[in-house]
């Protein structure tokens, strides 16, 4: 390889690298959700407890799914909640910020309600309603 295509490759390799870590942080960051905060009220269907972030599918009353992501696995075990705290057909409600593409069915957790009980994934984030 010569000297030329050892640069053109590094510099490649890096372009590759800062992309996939700003997709990465966009993600886990707050710039995909609205500023303002909503509320759905539903069913839980599943729970994950994987990282990146814990998250739950829920089924609002219109039959539509939800991907809700809670805070990441230390937050949410902060909060409380655990992957035996609920389970499928549990009643929830989830205060959060949506996703700013509204076709797509994404919030981002700052507070859950199961049971009269909140678990706060990111106290320091709700807003007074």
């Amino acid at each position: 390889m010569t000297i030329a295509n050892r640069r053109l490759f590094t510099a490649g390799l890096t372009a590759t690298m800062l992309l996939a870590a700003a997709s990465a942080m966009a993600h886990h960051g707050w710039d995909w959700a609205e500023e303002k905060q909503s509320q759905i009220d539903g069913t839980i269907e599943t729970i994950s407890m994987a990282p990146p972030h814990p998250s739950l599918k829920v089924r609002t009353a219109d039959g539509k799914t939800w991907q809700i992501d809670l805070g990441n696995p230390n937050q949410t075990a902060r909060s409380g909640f655990t992957g035996d705290t609920a389970k499928a057909g549990d009643a929830i409600t989830v205060l959060g910020n949506r996703n700013k593409d509204k076709a797509k069915l994404h919030m981002k957790a700052v507070r859950i309600t199961l049971a009269g009980k909140n678990y706060d994934m990111y106290p320091e984030r709700i807003q007074a309603h």
